[in-house]
């Protein structure tokens, strides 16, 4: 059974990165008021003129967080009478691309939804179990559920950006979700970092005005990691970003994700055996056979369940002697 579509609208989690900054910047340290301010000063090539100078980021200002691990406990799903996923348990390191492999409709994409609360969305879902951010139930009902999104976020299969929105709006679309308040300078210096990180700024610094639905495919699917990394999430899920994109946008995005790891843990299903194997740690391998509930037959290493699997399933799979 396959999953139900994704609604493209701000239910969806935005999670941000620091950027790859210009290269050449000079930082100073002055006297702001009565905190001590770090100046940095970009020194930008006169071929690639810089949109932002002076950007001002305070020395007491809150530490990014640090990495986040996520556990899925005994997680089983319905739709309906219908189930789905049965007593699934994985735990996912922090700073780790853990990756879900598997055939379709064996519930890798449910899976991923419930680790931040989007299965909830259908009407006729539910689900057991617990989902642990660094200890913490997400579930709690004691917990905002826009906190639980905006601490996962997530990045869908097809690129969604709001296409009437400018790539400058796109970008920010979450502050607005999570009610956060930002001057026109955090503004300007989000965007910029959020776009460095998700390797777009280069590309589209000189038309940030621009509809975000005139970029080509790679390019929103990089805009939307660039909206999720906004919010500054801990973890972000990712459901088969690559899929409909050439093998070049493919490139940026996994490379992407490679960089991206050192401040957030991510976790993402893929039906690409090269790529599990190219950017990932950690592997999951999810089957639902029969007309049973989809379950995790094998998980660890991913060189080593590429190279030496425990289960004949997991070899027959990577192998592609069926799915």
């Amino acid at each position: 059974m396959s999953d139900p579509s994704t609604p493209n609208d701000l239910t969806e989690v935005l999670p941000v990165a620091s950027s790859r900054r210009a290269q050449r910047a000079q930082v100073v340290t002055v006297p702001v008021a009565s905190a001590e301010a770090v100046v940095v000063a970009e020194r930008a090539p006169s071929a690639e003129p810089a949109l932002f100078v002076d950007q001002a980021l305070f020395v007491d200002a809150p530490a990014r967080a640090p990495l986040a691990s996520l556990d899925a406990r005994n997680i089983s799903a319905w739709f309906g009478d219908h189930q789905v996923l049965d007593r699934v348990s994985l735990s996912m390191p922090a700073g780790v691309i853990t990756s879900l492999i598997g055939p379709s409709g064996c519930g890798k994409s449910t899976f991923l939804r419930i680790l931040n609360r989007m299965h909830e969305l259908v009407p006729s879902a539910s689900l057991a179990g617990e989902v642990l951010l660094d200890g913490e139930d997400v579930y709690d009902t004691s917990r905002r559920l826009i906190d639980a999104r905006k601490s996962i976020g997530m990045v869908f299969q097809k690129p969604n950006p709001f296409p009437a929105m400018s790539i400058y709006d796109n970008v920010l679309a979450g502050l607005k979700l999570t009610g956060t308040r930002a001057t026109r300078d955090e503004k300007d210096y989000l965007v910029e970092s959020c776009l460095a990180k998700a390797g777009l700024w280069k590309e589209v610094r000189d038309r940030l005005r621009a509809p975000g639905g005139g970029l080509s495919g790679g390019q929103q699917q990089r805009l939307c990691i660039a909206r999720s990394l906004a919010v500054k999430p801990r973890v972000l899920l990712m459901d088969e970003p690559c899929s409909a994109l050439d093998p070049t946008s493919t490139r940026v995005i996994e490379e992407t994700m490679l960089e991206l790891v050192d401040e957030v843990t991510i976790v993402i299903v893929t039906h690409n055996m090269q790529q599990a194997q190219r950017v990932s740690q950690q592997c999951a391998f999810f089957l639902a056979s029969q007309g049973t509930p989809g379950a995790i037959v094998e998980h660890g290493d991913t060189e080593a369940m590429f190279s030496d699997p425990i289960d004949s399933r997991t070899f027959d799979y990577v192998n592609g002697r069926f799915g």
